[in-house]
């Protein structure tokens, strides 16, 4: 978690092709992170179908996305991400991996309303790329091709490709038997082996809103996507406080 953090502290404040292999070794350390917690703690089937429905899901959906437009859009990648496979820089479905695993770990808290939970975790995957897909194109990651409807220089399309399969996505893992579900594990020591990918996606969240205000020039961005993302973490964190409360009344004033 340490590295997966540490190295992203240099990212705005260099540029070009170093700043381009940062990007990649984020993803990289980002997505190593999430698959050794989720196997640390939920074993190697659950990891194998989080891993099936994550990248295998991440590359479908790119794929289709770049050769048809939908569900996003039309764009394309250029070469700066590293290789590509079927026109997608293969970083990216490890990408779509990385943060739909601390989302699930958010959003589980919600599992008894399927629904709810599938729609949060859309909308934290959504919403956190109000930040990353002007701060990808601005980069010269990628581009998008046709007009229409946008926000920060964004097709609207994208933002509700990204919720539909965000979506479906976080209701595919909701799905799988979760080992963690056990008797052993409602204890409170247990439930914080979840700080880790938590602390992930609230660094993500909050560096990205300081990086774009600090650094990068991009106040909108800063704005739309801090107010978006943390309504929806906002949210999605009421069934922890909830349970934070019933273990530790007395902290809260309740005795």
């Amino acid at each position: 978690m340490l590295a997966t953090v540490a190295v992203q502290i240099p990212y705005p404040l260099v540029s070009g092709a170093a700043r381009s292999a940062l990007a990649v070794v984020t993803v990289l350390l980002f997505f190593v992170a999430s698959t050794a917690h989720a196997l640390a703690t939920r074993g190697p089937l659950w990891t194998a179908g989080f891993l099936a429905v994550t990248v295998g899901g991440g590359l479908a959906v790119e794929t289709v996305g770049v050769h048809t437009g939908v569900p996003f859009g039309r764009y394309a990648y250029a070469g700066s991400l590293g290789p590509r496979l079927c026109g997608v820089a293969v970083v990216v479905p490890l990408a779509w991996a990385m943060m739909a695993y601390p989302t699930y770990v958010l959003v589980r808290r919600h599992r008894r309303a399927p629904v709810r939970a599938a729609v949060l975790g859309g909308l934290v995957l959504a919403t956190w790329d109000l930040f990353l897909d002007p701060q990808m194109v601005t980069a010269g990651h990628w581009h998008w091709l046709g007009g229409g409807p946008a926000l920060n220089g964004i097709p609207l399309t994208n933002f509700l490709g990204w919720l539909v399969v965000g979506t479906v996505m976080t209701a595919i893992l909701l799905a799988l038997p979760d080992p963690t579900d056990g008797p052993r594990h409602g204890r409170r020591s247990d439930r914080g082996d979840e700080r880790i990918p938590l602390t992930l996606l609230a660094w993500t969240y909050l560096s990205s809103v300081l990086a774009n205000l600090a650094f990068f020039g991009e106040p909108g961005v800063a704005v739309t996507g801090g107010v978006a993302m943390g309504v929806v973490l906002a949210v999605a964190l009421r069934p922890w406080r909830a349970e934070r409360r019933a273990d530790d009344p007395g902290r809260w004033g309740w005795r």
